[in-house]
């Protein structure tokens, strides 16, 4: 992992990052529980969002934890890039379109599905569209490596039936491996279990 972190520093050193760089070094990297273990931090109810890296201030690395049947509201990111690398498990990642600007309260719609297992790297912008990421195995952990450039705060969450959103703040489980304090984090409403 502390390579990988190095060549994520090294790549983003520059101000013109070119995303197949990142996707190649992300795919080079083969996940050892032993150097990712520390990041990770489950909690019962909800996957949590493990700070790893903000390297240079240009991306957050971020190691997600997932119970089974964890997921995600649907969500943008606010117009960074996303990059996920998977260290254990396998996830679930349903694909939406944006809905039209003033359009009509009416369900969002759906894409494509795609499965992601072990060592598999996706990739999600605001101009593919929307997402959802979730654990489908109902009785097995998943672990995901997020890398987010730029950084951001906040992202706006959709209701699949209306279109309707609002925005959510980005909070962390833990931070470089130090659990933070869960009594200063908010309600989390993007991370929930699917029923």
């Amino acid at each position: 992992m502390e390579e990988l972190v190095a060549e994520m520093r090294r790549i983003f050193a520059v101000d013109d990052v070119n995303v197949q760089d990142v996707e190649k070094a992300l795919n080079g990297y083969k996940s050892k529980f032993v150097e990712w273990r520390k990041f990770a931090h489950f909690d019962d109810r909800n996957y949590t969002r493990n700070l790893v890296d903000t390297g240079n201030g240009k991306y957050n690395m971020i190691l997600l934890c997932w119970g089974p049947g964890m997921c995600t509201n649907i969500h943008d990111h606010s117009g960074s890039h996303c990059f996920v690398k998977m260290l254990q498990g396998e996830l679930l990642e349903t694909r939406f379109s944006f809905p039209p600007a003033g359009s009509e309260i009416k369900p969002l719609e759906k894409k494509e599905e795609l499965r992601f297992g072990l060592n598999e790297v996706t990739y999600m912008h605001d101009n593919i569209g929307l997402h959802r990421m979730e654990n489908p195995s109902h009785s097995e952990s998943a672990v995901s490596l997020h890398l987010y450039c730029p950084a951001y705060e906040e992202c706006h969450l959709f209701d699949q039936r209306t279109s309707q959103k609002h925005i959510s703040k980005v909070t962390f489980w833990s931070q470089y491996g130090s659990l933070t304090n869960k009594d200063d984090l908010p309600f989390d409403p993007i991370a929930r279990r699917m029923a």
